[in-house]
């Protein structure tokens, strides 16, 4: 048991999680400060406010129905998609797309397979 839980934590695939893991948060981060810093000043260039959170208020029965906080979240969501979409996506894309194919086997590694697999049998 002992062998086992040391080939887990030395294997690729724990590591390669914790390292996704690590620059996941810190892609979140960069995001979110293009979102907060950058893409909602715009919004409030446009609209007066980079906030609605006190423009959209509804009082009913000293209950309040804050309409603005909702749509605030809601632009940030959708800024932070865009984002996401215009910083990582398309430049991954077009990385993946000007990637070299990878080369095809070679006459001996695909003899070396046939043979792995006929012995198999």
């Amino acid at each position: 048991m002992v062998k086992e839980f040391k080939e887990f934590i030395a294997g690729g695939n724990l590591i390669e999680l914790a390292v996704a893991f690590v620059m996941g948060g810190l892609l979140a981060g960069i995001v979110e400060s293009l979102v907060s810093n950058v893409l909602m000043p715009i919004v409030g260039i446009l609209f007066g406010k980079p906030s609605f959170d006190e423009a959209l208020i509804l009082t009913l029965n000293d209950s309040q129905i804050r309409f603005g906080a909702f749509l605030t979240v809601a632009v940030a969501a959708l800024l932070t998609a865009l984002g996401v979409f215009l910083f990582i996506v398309k430049p991954y894309n077009r990385f993946k797309k000007n990637k070299p194919a990878d080369a095809p086997p070679s006459e001996a590694d695909l003899l070396t397979e046939i043979r792995d697999l006929l012995a198999r049998r």
